[in-house]
């Protein structure tokens, strides 16, 4: 028992000592880890300055110029400097330069990206839109989380993104004769990245003004094309367009649609068009006309005929001053707005031949005889319909006029009253041009819905697709 006892209590100490022995060796290897953390804090602080160093060098190079470059925009730029055809000299240039873009859209969008990355030295962007969702597919400086903000804004934040060292100037606002001359005359370059006829009239009339070379892009559908107006004794856009065309010539994507890629194809060109003149580099396309076939893949150069000594802007005896392009017309001139927000609306037909799409859903509730003769192209008709419709699009109308009376005597089967006939498109226009044509041609009782498809959408049924 005795034996036993002294061994438990050995046993006791034993286990008493290893555990201050494990309580000091615990101690001490806090104590190493403490200091081995502070060490390692202090690497890593030294690791993370010297980083951060090395960025900021690569961003702004500590203001140390090398050839009027810091290191910074050497690193950066240096795929650039390798080029022969455009070394220090034409970065220098580029980063020296001033570049206005109007328009952050299609077109817009690539010119404000590789101008942001390529290191223009300064880049204003004009717009007063917001964006949109059916923008995203072309618009591609936009991403979802800005769909409702402005486009300047959207734009400007993904361009400091991708490049935080260069300046970038917001006009969040419509660019109209009243302030053209005031915004413009702080860029020594302008790329017109606008999809109307009025615009490009005045950026042009004001490039001539302030002697700015103009980058002109368009695109539509699957075509696109650019020049450069007024640069090097080139033409501006009223030497070869003295007349505006007919507005019904003048479509834009709202209405005829576009590739998603056509417009950032000839956004890109119009980039590089914009780079070429500001690092002084190349030959523009000043007096020759790009022309882009996107399905075929095929892009041609035309020569555009010189300018025009009788030209009213840039002519021998140009009539064109600061004074009157503030007060000049635009829109009148062209017969079309600057803003597809609110499209043109038609008066072709009187009051009594027209119906509401209330007044035609009623129609429906109360199953009265009729025939609904949707006129849109038919590849329009297969993006949505009202149900019931018959489609014969307005340009094959006078050749389906047998058509219509047959679809409309079937309408009255099975009723005791006659059918009535009513015609919807998009809008509310090619349906008053229908229905203009229809009671010319035997149908007198025909009505087309106000405001089409989009005011159905609007009025009667919100789940109705809109494009």
């Amino acid at each position: 028992m005795d034996n036993m006892d002294c061994g438990v209590d050995d046993i006791v100490r034993e286990i008493e000592k290893l555990k201050l022995d494990k309580k000091e060796i615990e101690n001490r290897i806090g104590q190493l880890e403490a200091l081995l953390s502070k060490k390692d804090g202090d690497a890593s602080q030294m690791e993370d300055n010297q980083t951060s160093s090395n960025f900021n060098s690569m961003v702004d190079g500590h203001n140390t110029f090398y050839n009027g470059l810091t290191p910074g925009m050497i690193y950066r730029y240096s795929r650039h400097l390798l080029l022969p055809d455009f070394g220090v000299e034409g970065q220098k240039n580029l980063s020296m330069s001033s570049i206005l873009v109007v328009g952050a859209g299609g077109l817009g969008s690539p010119v404000v990206l590789y101008l942001a990355s390529c290191g223009v030295g300064c880049l204003g962007i004009v717009d007063s839109d917001v964006v949109e969702l059916n923008n995203l597919h072309r618009q591609i400086v936009h991403p979802e989380a800005y769909v409702g903000q402005a486009k300047v804004k959207s734009a400007a934040a993904t361009c400091r993104a991708i490049n935080s060292s260069i300046n970038i100037v917001e006009h969040n606002e419509a660019l109209q004769a009243s302030n053209a001359l005031d915004i413009i005359n702080k860029y020594d370059v302008v790329v017109d990245a606008t999809d109307n006829l009025p615009s490009r009239y005045m950026i042009s009339d004001c490039c001539v003004l302030l002697d700015k070379p103009l980058i002109s892009g368009a695109a539509l559908g699957l075509e696109g094309q650019l020049t450069v107006y007024h640069h090097k004794g080139g033409p501006c856009y009223r030497c070869l367009f003295p007349i505006p065309p007919p507005a019904a010539a003048c479509q834009r994507c709202s209405d005829s649609g576009v590739l998603g890629v056509v417009p950032g194809v000839i956004g890109c060109f119009q980039a590089l068009e914009a780079i070429k003149i500001a690092s002084c580099i190349g030959e523009s396309l000043s007096g020759k006309l790009l022309i882009l076939d996107a399905l075929s893949s095929r892009v041609r150069i035309v020569k555009l005929r010189g300018r025009s000594l009788h030209c009213v802007s840039c002519g021998e005896n140009a009539t064109l001053s600061q004074q009157n392009f503030r007060t000049f017309d635009y829109e009148g001139f062209t017969q079309s707005p600057m803003s597809d927000k609110a499209p043109p609306k038609l008066s072709l037909i009187s009051n009594s031949a027209r119906i509401s799409s209330r007044e035609y859903k009623n129609l429906i509730d109360n199953h009265e005889p009729r025939m609904l003769l949707d006129v849109r192209p038919a590849h329009h008709f297969r993006i949505t319909a009202i149900p019931e419709a018959i489609n014969i699009p307005l340009s094959m109308l006078a050749d389906e006029i047998s058509l219509v009376k047959s679809c409309l005597k079937d309408a009255e089967k099975g009723s005791t009253k006659g059918a009535s006939l009513y015609v919807v498109c998009r809008r509310g226009n090619d349906s008053q041009r229908a229905v203009e044509f229809l009671s010319k041609n035997g149908f007198s009782g025909a009505k087309d819905i106000i405001g089409g498809l989009e005011s159905w959408a609007q009025d009667v049924d919100p789940t109705f697709p809109i494009y």
